[in-house]
C-alpha cells in the first residue's frame, strides 16, 4: 500500500468552498466530504499539513485575528476527528510583493519539513490550483489536482505540468491513491 510521509493540503477550493476572500468565521465550512475523506486518506500518511495563501490579509480584505480564529477552528476539527495535524502553514504575501513563502514558492513546504522533520520526497501535495501542484513537482513530491474550487479551470491550463493524479474532489482522491496501488 502506497504510504506518505506528510499529506499536504491547500485550504480554499480543497477542503472548502472558495466564495473568494473568506474574511469571517461565519463564512468558513467543509465541503461535506471533507472530513470523511481526510479519514479515509489518513491510511495513507502518517500526517496532514495545511498549507495555504492567504493574500486577503496583505490586501487589506482579511484581518490576521479572524484568519487566527478560521484556523483554530480547523485545528479543532482535526482534532475532534483524530485526525493528525502537523500545522496550518500561511502565507500572506500580496501577489505583487511575494516572497518564496507564497505558493508556487516553496518556502511553506520547506519551513513545514525543517518544523516537523517530514520527507518531502516521500509527501504528497492535494490542491486545486497550478500554484498547488507546481511546488510539489519542484520537491518532488507526488501531486493532486482536485476539480473542486478552481480544479477545472487549473487542469485546463497545466500545460506541461503533469499531476500524478486528478480527482473529482477529496473523496474521490482517496480512490485513485488506492487504484494506483493495485
Amino acid at each position: 500500500m502506497k504510504k506518505y510521509d506528510t499529506i499536504f493540503l491547500d485550504r480554499d477550493g480543497t477542503l472548502n468552498p472558495d466564495p473568494g476572500y473568506i474574511n469571517s468565521l461565519d463564512d468558513f465550512i467543509f465541503y461535506d466530504f471533507t472530513l470523511e475523506a481526510l479519514k479515509q486518506l489518513e491510511i495513507f500518511g502518517d500526517n496532514f499539513c495545511i498549507v495555504t495563501n492567504q493574500s486577503g490579509v496583505g490586501r487589506g480584505i482579511i484581518k490576521i485575528d479572524e484568519l487566527s480564529r478560521i484556523n483554530n477552528y480547523i485545528l479543532d476539527q482535526f482534532y475532534v476527528n483524530k485526525l493528525p495535524l502537523l500545522g496550518i502553514y500561511y502565507c500572506t504575501d500580496h501577489p505583487d510583493n511575494a516572497t518564496k513563502y507564497r505558493k508556487p514558492g516553496v518556502g511553506m513546504f520547506n519551513k513545514a519539513s525543517i518544523d516537523n522533520s517530514i520527507d518531502l520526497k516521500r509527501s504528497i501535495m492535494i490542491g486545486d490550483s497550478i500554484s498547488d501542484i507546481q511546488p510539489g513537482v519542484k520537491l518532488g513530491m507526488d501531486t493532486m489536482l482536485v476539480l473542486t474550487g478552481k480544479g477545472n479551470e487549473s487542469r485546463s491550463k497545466l500545460g506541461a505540468i503533469t499531476p500524478t493524479y486528478f480527482a473529482k474532489n477529496l473523496l474521490d482522491g482517496v480512490k485513485q491513491i488506492k487504484g494506483s496501488d493495485s
